[in-house]
């Protein structure tokens, strides 16, 4: 069974791990399989991406982000919060790049969904759904396309 305060998610991507690490932590490539925002990799760094909003899981659209920790190449941890209720939500993404034949295997783990929240269980659905299919595939398009 699958813990409904976390998402885990492991994808290979035929790419070596410095273009990979370039997709996750360039602003500009972030914004064309993620979200635009003014991302920079410096622990502590406050930044806003936006998206489309969802109404059935009271996400605003806009993504209060912070720059928790990295370690070049290899990890980087982000905080996340909605931007219109930063109190409702406080979750953290990790990925985590580790090499593998002339590829990379990348983790993401996204924690701190509240299971009592009716919300927050939709929001994991949902999640769970883009983090699998629609993230990973913009992903290897970007990547494909460096």
């Amino acid at each position: 069974m699958s813990d409904p305060t976390t998402i885990e998610v492991d994808t290979y991507y035929p790419h070596p791990p410095a273009k990979v690490w370039r997709a996750l932590t360039e602003p500009e490539l972030i914004a064309q399989w993620l979200m635009p925002g003014d991302f920079r990799l410096e622990v502590g760094h406050h930044y806003t991406m936006e998206s489309r909003a969802i109404p059935s899981t009271g996400f605003s659209g806009l993504v209060q982000a912070e720059v928790l920790g990295f370690e070049p190449e290899k990890v980087v941890r982000i905080g996340w919060r909605d931007a219109a209720d930063p109190d409702r939500v406080d979750w953290t993404l990790t990925w985590t790049l580790e090499p593998e034949g002339r590829g990379t295997r990348l983790f993401l783990l996204h924690e701190g969904f509240d299971p009592d929240d009716p919300l927050q269980r939709q929001a994991h659905t949902i999640m769970n759904g883009g983090w699998r299919t629609g993230v990973p595939k913009a992903l290897e398009s970007l990547l494909a396309s460096l």
